[in-house]
C-alpha cells in the first residue's frame, strides 16, 4: 500500500508579516512548511507548528540560498512550492538614496527572488511540477510619489514572472505573482527604510504631503492573513492564471487604472497623494 505525503512548501522572509501568515496557513492545511528567515531565532512561533521547519536563509547571500533549499530537500525530499516573500522597502526621495541603499532594495526583492528561483527549478523539473508564487505589490503595477526605487523592484517581479511563466509552462512549473495592496503588517517598521533626514533635503513640502496621506489610508489595509489566503489560492488552484490582486484597495485601483487614460492616471495619482 503506497503512502501519500503532504505536498511542501518553501516560504521565504517568513520571520513575520505576510511570510509568517503563509507559513501558518499552509501548515495549517495539512502541507509540509519550510519557513525561511534570516535570524531562525525569530521563528520560534512557527516552529511550535506541526509539520514546520524553521531554516535560516538570506536571500542577498548565494551560500545561503543553496544552503537552505538543500536543507529543505534533505528534510522532505521535494519542493512542490515556492513563495518568494521576502522583501525590503525603501521610501523617500531618489537623489538622496545611498548607493547601498539602492544595492539592498535590488539584491533583496529583485536579485533574492531570481537566486531562491533558480535554486529550486532543478527539482521542480525533475519533479515534472510546482509552483513559483512571487510577492510583489500593487506598486508593481502601479507608482506612487517617493517609492520609486520600491516600484522598480516591484515592477520588476511582475515582468519576471510572467515572462517565467511562459517557458516554465511546458515543463509543468507555473509561475504567479501575488500583488497585495496595503497590509497591516510592521513592513513599514522592519522593511521599509527612507533615503532622506528629515528637513535635509529639497523636497520636505511634497514628501510632508504625501506621507500625510499614506497615514489616512493605513485604516483600509488588509490583514497579512488575508494575503496569505490568496497566495494559498495561487498555489492550489490548478490554473495557469498569472496576477492575483490581494487587498480590496488593490482591485479597486487596478480597475481604476485601466479604465483611465493616462492623463487621467497621473491626476488621479497627484490627488491621491496630496500634491
Amino acid at each position: 500500500m503506497s503512502t501519500v505525503t503532504s505536498p511542501v512548501v518553501l516560504v521565504t522572509g517568513a520571520s513575520s508579516g505576510i511570510g509568517q501568515a503563509a507559513a501558518t496557513l499552509f501548515a495549517e492545511r495539512g502541507w509540509r512548511v519550510a519557513a525561511t528567515m534570516r535570524k531562525p531565532s525569530d521563528g520560534t512561533p512557527l516552529a511550535a507548528l506541526p509539520k514546520v521547519t524553521v531554516l535560516p536563509l538570506d536571500v542577498t547571500d548565494p551560500a545561503s540560498v543553496d544552503t537552505a533549499v538543500a536543507a529543505t530537500l534533505d528534510r522532505f525530499g521535494r519542493i512542490d512550492v515556492l513563495v518568494n516573500n521576502a522583501g525590503y522597502g525603501l521610501f523617500g526621495p531618489f537623489e538622496t538614496a545611498t548607493d547601498e541603499q539602492i544595492r539592498r532594495q535590488f539584491a533583496t526583492n529583485v536579485d533574492g527572488i531570481f537566486a531562491v528561483t533558480r535554486a529550486v527549478l532543478p527539482t521542480m523539473r525533475r519533479q515534472g511540477c510546482g509552483s513559483i508564487i512571487n510577492v510583489a505589490s500593487l506598486g508593481g503595477l502601479i507608482t506612487l510619489p517617493f517609492l520609486s526605487l520600491y516600484n522598480a523592484t516591484k515592477f520588476a517581479v511582475v515582468g519576471f514572472t510572467e515572462s517565467l511563466s511562459f517557458e516554465l509552462a511546458p515543463l509543468g512549473i507555473r509561475a504567479k505573482y501575488v500583488a497585495p495592496g496595503g497590509v497591516a503588517t510592521d513592513f513599514a517598521g522592519r522593511s521599509l527604510a527612507r533615503t532622506f533626514h528629515d528637513n535635509e533635503h529639497a523636497y520636505s513640502d511634497s514628501l510632508s504631503k504625501v506621507m500625510t496621506a499614506m497615514t489616512i489610508r493605513r485604516d483600509n489595509y488588509s490583514t497579512a492573513a488575508s494575503i496569505a489566503e490568496v497566495i494559498f489560492t495561487a498555489a492550489t488552484d490548478g490554473t495557469n492564471q498569472v496576477m492575483y490582486l490581494a487587498g480590496a484597495d488593490a482591485e479597486r485601483s487596478f480597475a481604476l487604472r485601466q479604465s483611465l487614460s493616462e492623463a487621467e492616471r497621473l491626476a488621479a495619482v497627484r490627488q491621491h497623494s496630496g500634491l
